[in-house]
């Protein structure tokens, strides 16, 4: 069965213009900076924990106690520099 997500030898018009493209967007920075508190409360969460807990278990935890805060600091943040 043929997948119908396209890899990138199939996009023609993927390279280096579409790459900077999505690299420069807010969505993406939004999301690498989403990415990178995840993996914050990761480490600290293994820490506490004794063991690498997963980065699915920090995802969840993450998302349930801390995203709305953050989220909302975040805005707060963009919006007053």
């Amino acid at each position: 069965m043929k997948s119908h997500s396209p890899s990138k030898e199939q996009e023609p018009g993927a390279g280096k213009a579409s790459d900077s493209l999505l690299h420069g967007s807010a969505l993406y920075k939004e999301f690498l900076a989403e990415r990178e508190e995840i993996l914050k409360h990761k480490w600290i969460e293994s820490q506490k924990a004794g063991y690498d807990i997963g980065f699915e278990k920090a995802l969840l935890d993450w998302i349930v106690k801390y995203r709305a805060g953050w989220r909302k600091t975040r805005r707060h943040t963009q919006h007053n520099n």
